[in-house]
């Protein structure tokens, strides 16, 4: 039966275009592991979300993501907004980020990774979804799994996905964020974690964590966990862009937590807006640049299936939620 085949949804513009220019060659090494498969194609932003709920309504159990951090969110926005249950998500990672494939576990090589999905074990895990003012000025839910920033991380974003990313999205990435470094004017924001009174802030960027790594191999939140139930929250304050730039080997190291400029905490809602309403923070989602504050940050009750390797057995760890931000 076509519901019992798994779904391979491409997109070929992933990778700079390598994913369709070389799929000829990637299917066939799916097709070792997998045995027989169908795909399909994107054509353009927004196809993989509408494709992957397509087939969710139409009874395919097994959705994967071929592509990079973009196109898993794409996907995975598809299985959630379907009307269908217990679909499981797999993810072969081909493109220019790969942070949430950092989260997993998952090989980098794409043969090895199709491997690790093939012989993998499916789990739950925990689903970002967050309110916010998109590009068209309209407020719109979408969900996210991995990590949500404001700030410099949606300006910097905003940048990489306008530029050349022939040397791979850590370069570019790293590039856009110098870019914005250089240029960028902290705000202030009010943060209110779950119901405890606001907070205001002047920062450089906001994160909201379900997944570690992001920015292109940033160990950003190297205490989230994506089956405790809580969103890791790290502020980085506002400090001079001399001293951003002398520490952000810190972030890709995951050792900022106990400088003395960054705050976190765990919660399990937050919700940011700009203390100037006229002023404009940049928001993205999974690698995304999608709109801007005001936006809520709260965990969904419905959780997402994913195929993991077994070698990434998810223990859900108990936590207190802290609220406070300090």
């Amino acid at each position: 039966m076509t519901s019992n085949i798994p779904l391979i949804i491409v997109n070929p513009a992933s990778a700079n275009g390598s994913t369709g220019r070389n799929w000829p060659g990637l299917a066939a090494r799916i097709s070792n592991y997998f045995g027989q498969f169908n795909c399909v194609f994107t054509k353009k932003a927004g196809d993989a979300k509408d494709l992957a709920a397509s087939a969710a309504n139409g009874g395919r159990k097994f959705i994967i993501a071929c592509g990079g951090d973009g196109t898993i969110s794409e996907v995975v926005n598809g299985i959630l907004s379907s009307d269908s249950n217990n679909i499981e998500l797999g993810i072969l990672p081909h493109g220019s980020g790969g942070d949430f494939r950092k989260t997993l576990d998952l090989p980098s090589r794409f043969e090895d990774a199709a491997h690790a999905l093939a012989n993998g074990i499916s789990q739950e895990i925990d689903v970002g979804q967050v309110t916010f003012i998109n590009t068209k000025k309209i407020e719109e839910t979408r969900y996210f799994i991995n990590v949500a920033s404001f700030g410099m991380g949606g300006e910097v974003v905003k940048r990489t996905e306008s530029s050349n990313k022939t040397f791979g999205g850590t370069l570019a990435y790293a590039y856009a964020t110098l870019a914005t470094t250089l240029s960028y004017e902290c705000p202030e924001i009010f943060l209110q974690c779950d119901e405890l009174a606001k907070q205001r802030w002047r920062i450089a960027t906001g994160i909201v964590a379900n997944g570690c790594y992001f920015g292109g191999g940033m160990k950003i939140a190297p205490n989230a966990e994506l089956t405790d139930g809580l969103f890791d929250v790290v502020v980085v304050k506002e400090l001079s862009k001399l001293a951003i730039l002398a520490n952000t080997h810190h972030l890709y190291a995951g050792t900022h937590l106990d400088l003395s400029y960054v705050a976190s905490t765990k919660v399990k809602k937050i919700k940011a807006w700009a203390v100037d309403s006229k002023r404009i923070v940049r928001l993205e989602l999974d690698g995304e640049f999608v709109g801007q504050l005001p936006a809520t940050f709260e965990l969904k009750a419905q959780k997402i299936n994913i195929r993991c390797p077994k070698s990434k057995n998810f223990l859900a760890l108990t936590y207190q939620a802290k609220g406070c931000i300090d």
